[in-house]
């Protein structure tokens, strides 16, 4: 079994949901999405696989975020979103993981053993 990860290094998550599926025998393509930003084509596929919007993966809390002066209450097409997510990728919730296409947020890590 093998698994895609749209990880984060910095982030404490990501690392440990890295090493979950590392303690679980599950090899995985490491993306740095924040090196390698997601495109919006992708940021669509991720999404339908997740089940979410793109406002439920976004990280309102954070720097990027703010700086951007966006909150959830925002009144935006999902097509904007999606916009705004490739061209900052910071605020893009992490770790998400795909294992044969079945998607999930590592939030808490636990959560990958579902698509296990």
């Amino acid at each position: 079994m093998s698994a895609k990860i749209y990880h984060n290094p910095r982030c404490s998550k990501s690392r440990q949901t890295l090493q979950l599926l590392e303690d679980n025998h599950i090899h995985s393509e490491i993306i740095k999405y924040l090196e390698t930003p997601l495109s919006e084509d992708e940021l669509r596929e991720i999404l339908n696989l997740l089940g979410k919007k793109p406002q439920e993966v976004i990280r309102f809390k954070d720097p990027a975020a703010k700086a951007l002066g966006i909150s959830a209450k925002d009144k935006r097409s999902e097509e904007a979103w999606i916009v705004l997510m490739a061209e900052n990728p910071a605020i893009i919730e992490r770790p998400i993981v795909i294992i044969d296409n079945k998607a999930a947020l590592g939030r808490p890590p636990e959560d990958v053993l579902e698509i296990i």
